[in-house]
């Protein structure tokens, strides 16, 4: 199976061939990042799927948020340049999951842990971030959590 790292390369040569610009320069910047993390120190040249997807998480929010500040200076021709990166960058994350589902699975991780108040949170937030990493807000599993263990 390809890792988030052969895909990003692979994706750089269609992109251009097809002479897309937005979607070549939104693809070497991730890859930037990827070797970036490859070669830290004590990373041993290798860059899991689950770094990588916190490495895009991070891009993409970085990227929203540089819009939202264009935005706010009247440049939007800036903004939407770089929502359309964030696009491209959206696309290599996993589809998240709606509220319903992060409660249900916090549930879940409650009746496994046999947690039953506020001083479980710790144990519930620990496997909800684990097992949700990438697909769930940190601040939206954390307000479900207080309010299931309320």
């Amino acid at each position: 199976m390809a890792t988030l790292f052969d895909q990003v390369s692979s994706d750089i040569r269609t992109a251009m061939k097809a002479r897309d610009k937005v979607r070549l320069e939104a693809l070497r910047n991730i890859k930037k990042y990827f070797i970036e993390a490859k070669t830290a120190p004590g990373a041993n040249d290798t860059l899991d799927d689950a770094a990588a997807l916190k490495i895009l998480q991070k891009l993409a929010k970085q990227g929203e948020e540089s819009a939202a500040t264009y935005n706010g200076a009247g440049r939007s021709e800036l903004a939407d340049a770089e929502l359309a990166q964030v696009a491209v960058i959206k696309a290599y994350l996993p589809q998240p999951l709606t509220e319903a589902e992060v409660e249900a699975q916090v549930q879940a991780i409650i009746a496994q842990t046999g947690a039953s108040g506020m001083k479980d949170m710790g144990k519930v937030m620990g496997q909800a971030a684990q097992q949700m990493a990438g697909k769930a807000d940190g601040k939206a599993i954390s307000a479900i959590v207080r309010r299931l263990l309320a």
